[in-house]
């Protein structure tokens, strides 16, 4: 019991003495403590708008823990547009049959905030299996999709987290 404790105290030690901060902090930074998002919905696909606005809007909250506002109260408001998703074979049977898909789902990023506009273009994949030469169920292709669509905005969150380091860097260099 002793030795998890001087263990633990080291690692709070190691972390304040290195500067650690998470990389949502730097987010934050970028985008403020409010975030509104609007998504684009295409004609084609009308039902994966709701799946992919569920998506984001959990991965906001739950990896950069902003909180979700009408746009007239936020300090950044996301317009996203949900380029077409595509599904790849990435496994066949020994009969040639597909057995694995790859789900690609694209993500066009307006972001507006103090009075600034910057466009971002970020992908997630998703690989799922299937049984042979059967077809790709509605169910799994909303789940590949949800799946695609939050680490798409893992992947954006990531690049604003970097815009976020170099502006604190800035900022630091500043003082």
């Amino acid at each position: 019991m002793k030795a998890t404790k001087i263990i633990l105290l080291f690692l709070v030690f190691f972390f304040v003495a290195c500067g650690y901060k998470p990389s949502a902090k730097f987010a934050r930074n970028v985008l403020g403590e409010k975030v509104s998002t609007f998504i684009v919905i295409q004609k084609e696909n009308p039902e994966n708008a709701v799946i992919i606005k569920d998506a984001i809007d959990i991965a906001l909250i739950d990896i950069f823990h902003a909180s979700l506002v009408s746009r007239n109260e936020s300090d950044s408001h996301l317009i996203i547009t949900v380029l077409k998703p595509t599904y790849s074979p990435i496994q066949y049977d020994e009969n040639g049959f597909v057995i694995a898909y790859r789900m690609k789902v694209t993500l066009q990023i307006k972001r507006y905030s103090a009075g600034e506009e910057k466009i971002y273009t970020t992908s997630g994949f998703y690989d799922f299996a299937i049984e042979p030469n059967a077809i790709i169920t509605d169910q799994q292709r909303f789940n590949a999709i949800k799946n695609a669509a939050s680490k798409a905005i893992v992947s954006f969150i990531a690049q604003v987290s970097s815009e976020g380091a170099i502006k604190g860097e800035n900022e630091d260099a500043d003082k």
